[in-house]
């Protein structure tokens, strides 16, 4: 899996990330300073959390793990569902790692329906920002990941987008200078999300003609921002690690051949917890 991105690119640890320089959006693509960031990724939990709640409570295997990343070739890992503690970005700057932090967004997004005993989601998210502000081992925050699409059709997406957009000004007020996004899928790719930093999408087809189809609709939608494909990937269960392979190879360079700022590889590991 790491063997195919890694393949693109060998890895450069970048000396701006160690001298705390922050990404950055010029046009279609991320910078770090003058160098162009190819985000090239792979997700990394969720995991079993320990007995108050903590998932990456192993930081031992985390430096493990994000050192084997390094090694393959990354220069990217996302946490989709899990604030993580500023002491993982620490672990991925000593990597060369940039890290897309999730928000979790769509957890919340009930309470839009149901405003009854509903949290101050605004100060969940405040604090969950807080955590990782100004860090230069952060590549972006997002803010949800797939808020459901039949959720969207019963509030209507002008709700939906106000919700996201009020949100972006709340992690924009905590740390005015980090990238934010929302992970957006097919089946809800008619969100309108202007205010957005750069678009991201987790798409899933097996098909190599049908999937570079898509890509240019998906770089329609995020015009002249960049466009980040946040999960490309196959279950290597019912297909067999070797078919898994072979579309893993093709996803990865449809992606950078159609311009897209990066990709990132569903999973790194087969652990999953939910």
């Amino acid at each position: 899996m790491s063997q195919t991105i890694a393949n693109l690119t060998r890895p450069v640890v970048s000396l701006t990330l160690k001298a705390g320089v922050r990404p950055c959006v010029k046009g279609k693509f991320i910078f770090v300073g003058d160098e162009k960031l190819y985000v090239r990724g792979v997700t990394y939990g969720a995991f079993r959390p320990d007995d108050d709640g903590n998932e990456f409570h192993n930081l031992e295997v985390v430096e493990r793990d994000f050192a084997l990343m390094a090694a393959n070739g990354m220069t990217a890992v996302r946490i989709p569902h899990t604030t993580p503690p500023r002491a993982l970005l620490d672990i991925a700057q000593r990597h060369g790692l940039h890290v897309m932090v999730g928000l979790s967004a769509e957890q919340y997004v009930g309470y839009l329906i149901d405003k009854k005993d509903a949290p101050d989601i605004e100060e969940l998210v405040r604090a969950k920002v807080r955590t990782c502000a100004g860090h230069p081992a952060l590549l972006c925050y997002a803010l949800g990941n797939e808020i459901p699409a039949s959720i969207v059709r019963w509030l209507g997406r002008h709700p939906v987008e106000r919700y996201l957009q009020r949100l972006y000004k709340v992690v924009k007020a905590e740390d005015p200078d980090g990238l934010v996004t929302y992970v957006n899928y097919p089946t809800t790719e008619y969100l309108q999300l202007p205010f957005l930093d750069l678009i991201c999408f987790n798409v899933y087809l097996e098909s190599q003609e049908r999937l570079e189809a898509y890509l240019p609709r998906l770089h329609n939608i995020s015009g002249d921002r960049p466009l980040i494909m946040s999960e490309v990937g196959l279950d290597s269960l019912r297909n067999g690690e070797d078919t898994q392979a072979r579309v893993l190879d093709w996803q990865v360079r449809a992606a950078f051949a159609a311009g897209c700022a990066g990709a990132f590889v569903f999973a790194w590991t087969d652990e999953w917890f939910r």
